[in-house]
């Protein structure tokens, strides 16, 4: 029998490793920025096409390469930051493997053109899956251009699983952003389709992520410092009252090195504990520096998960620095009444004998219990007939309930439902609505009596609705009497032009104005009451938050994340008018007892269950 054994090709070989290094455009991005951070760049532009389909082009102005070096880039584990294992334990540069341009060039068309400063001519290479198709002498600017065309062209499988152009849009911004935020020293440029997305000057950590995230965010930022022996913490958080429903925002970096650690995570969520509004996640960009030998970032293909050797130490400095900072900013001011411009210096005194002294007057027939006005109330008092306000009201319903309960004793046999039958739920004139809490509505039925969670309804109501709008493209807008121009971040302006269509069915009057800027001229009429800036900002968020985590279809997910940004919240006194519209809205929709979190929005009480509680 012969041998089974073979050695793969090299080409065979690098398009296994482009699997684990390239899932997608951003990928191939993170690494040849990082390989220009390396380099010693502080100049760095990037252009892509069709969102780094069709075009992935570095250029930046660091040391460039030598004819030698630009050949042996290609081959797999050939770097420059390592020379032997014991390497691997001081590294502080971003790459080390010598896998990434070998597995870019196995699965696209790759053009490289570098020169070093004191060349005169530079060198320039045209790979095509692993293939050199061409080197020879050319004329370039100090520095590396690097351009991959027809990503994943002889890989068509992976081509095929490629999202949307502004899904992947998105995903390089957000790589840009990791890398624009460690390095705020480098300037950065972002083109797509010939149009400028990001322009970021050299500047300091603050500036970068008000550039990043807007000017609105600064305001928002709260300083964290920390020096220790083992490890120096340094960045912003956020104040409580800015977090979102997403997690979007949270940036640790070790060696300023981006990463995702759910232990470090928590330990800021822990100093964020009792201050952040439920279901709320704040904002953090932190920096940690540590030895080298402390740490193991060779644990992951992607290089975003590290190991390190005294973890919980960790944990404990980031939680009380981060505590400590929110304690020392994010505290309501006090009056220091040392300074000139106290509260005293604002007090102007009078002289005693022009202080008068307060007098009270009050109306011996007030009655806050009086449903007559108080011309009426002497007659009815004398009378005898002075009626109570509507709250007791309410009790004479109650009362009426416990006088029919010997004929609804003859319905205790029925069991318990959880879906409520609609032939239960009376006529709106027979009806006995009750709100508690301003949360609940309480109605009698047949069997008992009903409690349906106010919001929980309301919110199921406009799912339905809108979600029959994005299908029909029948959404309603009502116009502002004052359009209003939003300036978004350049990743949610991304995700707002792919959503646009399905926004404008829903009722929204949008147009694009300019870079990252829209103008709303009109808002669902369902939302008249609300700002189009907080509405537009939470349905973009909620929207990410139902990707994130439920997975759900584009349109489901915008009519869930409007749904619960219009509905009445708990809390809202409504009128009996109001109840009866709710009800009768409820038990028209197609799933009146589910929420749209999957609970229940009605539950029913029999007169059974009830009696029980009062003979134990």
């Amino acid at each position: 029998m012969s041998d089974i054994i073979q050695l793969l090709p090299d080409s065979v070989a690098n398009q296994i490793a482009a699997g684990e290094v390239v899932q997608r455009p951003a990928s191939a991005v993170k690494e040849l920025i990082e390989n220009s951070i390396d380099a010693g760049a502080d100049k760095i532009q990037l252009i892509v096409k069709e969102a780094g389909k069709s075009l992935i082009q570095i250029i930046d102005n660091g040391c460039g390469m030598s004819v030698t070096d630009a050949r042996m880039c290609f081959e797999r584990h050939a770097t420059s930051k390592i020379r032997k294992a014991e390497d691997l334990f001081a590294i502080r540069t971003m790459g080390f493997r010598g896998e990434a341009m070998a597995s870019i060039a196995a699965i696209a068309q790759v053009e490289l053109k570098t020169r070093r400063i004191e060349d005169e001519l530079g060198t320039c290479i045209f790979i095509e899956g692993s293939e050199v198709v061409s080197q020879e002498a050319c004329s370039a600017n100090p520095g590396t251009s690097i351009s991959i065309k027809n990503l994943f062209y002889n890989t068509p499988a992976r081509r095929n699983f490629l999202k949307s152009n502004a899904v992947e849009m998105r995903y390089i911004i957000d790589e840009l952003q990791r890398i624009a935020l460690a390095n705020p020293q480098v300037f950065f440029t972002l083109h797509h389709n010939g149009q400028e997305v990001y322009h970021l000057p050299a500047t300091t950590l603050k500036q970068r992520i008000i550039h990043l995230f807007g000017n609105n965010y600064n305001e928002r930022l709260v300083p964290v410092e920390e020096d220790t022996t083992v490890v120096k913490l340094q960045g912003f958080v956020g104040k409580p009252e800015f977090a979102k429903r997403t997690r979007g925002e949270q940036f640790f970096f070790v060696n300023h090195r981006f990463i995702k650690d759910a232990y470090l995570n928590h330990a800021v969520l822990m100093a964020f504990k009792e201050l952040l509004p439920e279901d709320t996640f704040p904002l953090y960009v932190l920096f940690i520096e540590i030895d080298p030998a402390k740490i193991d970032i060779n644990v992951h293909p992607t290089k975003t998960e590290i190991k390190y050797q005294d973890e919980q130490t960790i944990y404990a400095i980031i939680r009380s620095a981060v505590k400590r900072s929110l304690g020392r900013y994010n505290i309501t001011p006090s009056l220091d009444f040392d300074q000139e411009n106290s509260i005293e210096h604002l007090v102007t005194l009078k002289p005693l004998e022009e202080i008068v002294a307060p007098t009270i007057s009050f109306n011996p027939d007030f009655n806050p219990f009086n449903t007559y006005n108080d011309r009426e109330a002497p007659a009815l008092r004398s009378s005898g007939d002075y009626r109570s306000s509507p709250i007791p009201k309410n009790w004479d319903t109650l009362y009426e309930i416990s006088k029919r309960e010997s004929s609804i004793q003859q319905e205790m046999h029925e069991e318990k439902t959880i879906a409520v039958d609609e032939h239960e739920v009376n006529k709106p004139s027979e009806r006995q609505l009750f709100q508690i809490q301003n949360r609940f509505i309480l109605s009698q039925i047949k069997s008992g009596f009903m409690l349906i969670h106010q919001q929980a309804a309301h919110e199921r109501i406009l799912y339905e609705r809108f979600l029959q709008q994005l299908q029909n493209h029948s959404g309603i807008s009502q116009q502002s009497l004052f359009p209003q121009s939003v300036t978004l971040n350049s990743s949610d302006f991304e995700l707002l032009k792919e959503l646009l269509p399905d926004i404008r069915a829903l009722g929204f009057d949008i147009r694009e104005f300019g870079k990252n800027t829209v103008v709303i001229e009109g808002i669902p009429a369902d939302l008249n009451n609300a700002s189009e800036h907080e509405i537009l900002e939470q349905l973009l968020e909620g929207f990410k938050n139902n990707q994130s985590i439920l997975k759900l279809d584009k349109r489901d997910s915008l009519a869930r994340s409007l749904a619960r940004n219009a509905a009445t919240k708990a809390g809202v006194k409504m009128s009996l008018e109001e109840m009866n519209i709710l009800i009768d809205q409820l038990f028209a929709c197609q799933m009146p007892n589910l929420a749209l979190n999957g609970k229940l929005v009605i539950t029913t009480f029999t007169l059974n269950e009830l009696l029980e509680r009062f003979e134990k």
